[in-house]
């Protein structure tokens, strides 16, 4: 049981991590989307809009990742002093 909860766990974190990455960009295209409608902009805001899309989205990536890594030390770190249920 102790292993389905782990992969599970893991399951939602890939999740979440593939959502800290695309979300971004796609809100970065739906605003130039908007631009373009309402605006008239031309289709070259596409580009700095796809790399802020990126940019955001790695950096969201990246402190998702950091946060992982800190939260796994700290059990490594504070193990539990005894189990009952084992």
């Amino acid at each position: 049981m102790k292993d389905l909860v782990t992969i599970s766990q893991r399951l939602i974190m890939v999740g979440q991590f593939g959502l800290s990455l695309l979300m971004p960009l796609l809100m970065c295209l739906g605003g130039c989307y908007l631009l373009i409608s309402k605006l008239g902009l031309g289709l070259w805001i596409y580009i700095p809009g796809f790399v802020f899309g990126l940019g955001g989205g790695f950096m969201t990536a990246y402190k998702f990742w950091l946060a992982v890594n800190r939260r796994e030390k700290e059990k490594e770190k504070d193990p539990p002093a005894f189990n009952l249920h084992q």
